[in-house]
Formats: structure tokens, sequence, C-alpha cells
């Protein structure tokens, strides 16, 4: 049995529950496709039109290979199915069934599977033995105009911290030495389950879990941003000087369609703040452009934004217009084209600030976390770059290094998002 995972490390988490619990049931499933698989699970992303046009293709190619006999079970799940179940039962029958995000218990029932209990905070994961993502919680509570998250995802659900910090002694015991804590929104955490935000308190007991050595702050929504935060980031060694905090645009007209509850002004207000609380902070950050409505002259105020600002990391999206969403109302008078014009004009910005940032680091000594080795070359993080979208530190392979441990490695050369380094072997530091 295949699960075929698809969208964001939220996504990946579930697939990775999925198939724990089936191995639980004595069912053989993997991860990936060897093309002998006889029953196929594909985990859907439907966030925007990108993802649900390769969510819907990938569907379509295996309910071609059911046609043709080389599968003979195909289930559907995730964000698409919970999203538009009605809609692909209609239109693509070769499915045998659909499921929704959190319908993990029914999937199982039909594969002739229990859900086991006792396997809640245990999971065999995807990614390498050395890190793994650590969902804190399910769901949203904001209502932003452009997020369809919360049609699929449903309500902020906060999971116990007893449970999350068993979750880490578990992934500890199996190897992980980062974990890279993600939800929908991080800031928000406890609320629901304590009355009051408790992402602090979490952060000092995961600190706690022996044989973890990085934690890394995902997705934390800048407005009302719980300041506490960085007095834990700044006391506490095992936290990455790293934030992932999606601000997406800067515009005050803008953030108010957006429904993002922040101004400019407040926005950079943070953003000194937690540089000044958090000395060497690596700061990440999403933008979007081409939002209903956006004139070039507000275009222009957010690449001036992140001129002044310098992030040390950015993204950028291109607005996707989404039925069911607030925005869904206003007219999506942005060209695709203009969309995509924008993005790239953005992105050659942060280029440049990248490349200046990553040429003043020639000459030091980083620690270094390595995740691979490719032909002559091992490539490794440090604390300051998440695994998949950030940068990665290229160190040529003259001496043995195991995947997996800490080295200290001299940067002695730097792209935009890459820098180049000599292991410092007499320096391992694990």
């Amino acid at each position: 049995m295949s699960v075929i995972t698809l969208g964001c490390s939220k996504n990946l988490v579930d697939s990775e529950n999925i198939v724990t619990q089936l191995r639980a049931n004595k069912v053989v499933a993997d991860h990936t496709d060897n093309g002998s698989s006889s029953i196929v699970i594909i985990n859907t992303c439907g966030f925007i039109e990108a993802a649900k046009q390769e969510s819907i293709d990938t569907i379509l190619d295996y309910a071609g290979r059911k046609k043709q006999g080389e599968v003979k079970k195909l289930y559907v799940t995730g964000c698409l199915s919970q999203r538009y179940k009605a809609d692909l039962e209609k239109e693509i029958p070769e499915v045998d069934a659909f499921f929704g995000t959190m319908e993990l218990p029914a999937l199982l029932h039909r594969l002739k599977a229990d859900y086991k209990h006792e396997l809640i905070g245990e999971r065999l994961t995807m990614t390498p033995p050395h890190y793994a993502y650590l969902k804190i919680s399910e769901g949203c509570n904001r209502t932003c105009g452009f997020c369809a998250i919360p049609l699929m995802r449903g309500k902020h659900v906060s999971k116990p911290i007893e449970k999350l910090v068993s979750e880490a002694w578990h992934l500890a015991s199996q190897g992980v030495k980062e974990l890279i804590l993600i939800a929908q929104e991080l800031t928000y955490y406890g609320l629901d389950l304590y009355k009051v935000r408790r992402l602090d308190t979490l952060l000092q007991r995961l600190c706690e879990v022996e044989g973890i050595e990085w934690i890394r702050l995902h997705y934390a929504y800048p407005s009302k941003f719980p300041m506490e935060i960085f007095e834990v980031m700044s006391a506490q060694e095992k936290i990455c000087n790293y934030l992932d905090m999606p601000l997406q645009h800067a515009n005050d007209r803008i953030l108010k369609s957006m429904k993002r509850q922040i101004t400019n002004k407040e926005t950079r207000e943070l953003i000194a703040v937690a540089r000044s609380s958090v000395p060497n902070l690596a700061l990440r950050t999403t933008m979007l452009v081409g939002f209903p409505g956006e004139s070039e002259s507000e275009f222009q105020e957010l690449c001036k934004f992140v001129q002044a600002t310098k992030f040390d990391r950015l993204g950028v999206f291109t607005y996707s217009h989404e039925e069911g969403t607030a925005a869904y109302t206003l007219k999506d008078d942005v060209a695709a084209a203009e969309k995509e014009r924008r993005a790239s004009s953005l992105m050659e910005i942060q280029r440049s600030i990248s490349l200046s940032k990553n040429e003043t680091l020639i000459g030091q000594d980083m620690k270094v976390l390595i995740d691979r080795r490719e032909g002559p070359f091992y490539y490794g993080r440090t604390e300051f770059d998440s695994p998949e979208v950030d940068n990665e530190i290229i160190i040529s392979a003259n001496t043995y290094l195991r995947i997996g441990d800490f080295v200290n490695a001299k940067v002695t050369d730097a792209t935009e998002y890459d820098l180049h380094a000599t292991a410092l072997v007499d320096e391992t530091t694990s």
C-alpha cells in the first residue's frame, strides 16, 4: 500500500500518522509508490489553485492507472477531499472513497484496520531521521480574507502539552535532534485548552527533552504576538534564533482588506522588538502579491518595506481567488501576468538582500547539521535555516561526515541562497 503526500509539512505529518496506524495493523504500507502497490492513498492539498491542480492531476493519473488494472483500490484524503468531496465524487468515480482531513479512523475502517489510540504521539517519520515536524495544533480561528484553511481544517484545536512532550521524547528516542514546530498559527497555541497562550510553556518543556538540540518555530501570526516567546528564545540555547512569521503585506489598506488585524506601524514595531530581544535572529516571512485591488503604488510600498526591513529569508506567493473566502467577494482584478511580474520583482529585491547577508558570513565558523550527501558534497544547515525552504551550506567531502551529525565549518564563499564551507573536522560538535 502506498501513501502519496502532496502539500505542506502539516500534510506530511498526517501521512506519517496514516502509515504508522496501518503498519500497527500489520498492513504493509510506505510513503512512496514503487509501482507495485495495489492500493494507493493520495493525501491532497487544496490551499491555492496551483496546489489544487497538482492534487487533481495526481488523482487523475492514478485513476487512469486503476482503469488499466495497475491499481486495484484508490482512496483520496486531505484538504482537497475535505473541501470538494461532493464534486470530486461526481467527476472522478474511479476513486473508491474520499475522506476529509479529520477522518483517519473512517479511512482505516475502510481498509479493515483499527484506529489504535495508544499510538497517538508515535509515528514513523518520512523526513531524514535527524529532524521531524511536531504539529502542535490543528485548524485556525483567524479569518484572513485570502485563506481557505479554516474551510478545510476547521477551528483551532491545540494538542495538550503533555502529549506533545511525550511525542517529542518518542522522536528523540528515534534519533531526532531537531524539532520543527508547525501549526496553522503557533502563537495561538493553548488559548482553547488553557484560556491563555501557552507556547512559551510548551517551549520550556520541550527544551527539557534529552537528545533534542534544536527547536525551530514555523508559522507565527504577527497580530497580538505573545512577547514572552522572545524571552524564552533568548534564554534557551536549544531554541534556534529563527522565526517564520508570514506578514503577507505592508500597505495598511491591503492589510485591512486581507483581514490581517495588524498595521504597517505595528508590524515594524514587532520586528524591532524581535530583533532587539533575540540577537542574531533570522527572520523569515512570506508576502502575497496581486491581492484584489492592489495598486502599483501599494505594491511599491511593499517593495520599499522589504528593502528597508531586510528579511533574512523571504518567499512570495501570488494571490489565488478561492471560493468560500472573504476575498472571493472582491474582484480578482490583477492580471495573472502582472501578479507574476510583481512576485518576480519582489524576489529580485530579496535576492540582492540575501546575497549581501550571506557575503558577510564568509570567514565565519558556523555550527552545521548535516542533512545529506550528493556526489562529492555534503549539504547541511545552520540554525538559521529550515529544510526545503532556506539556505544550505555545501561542504566539500574531503573527509567523512556522518549524516545527522553537527559539525563546525568555516564559510569560504556565498551565493544568493547557499553558502560554501570547509569542515573543521577537529572541532566536530557531535
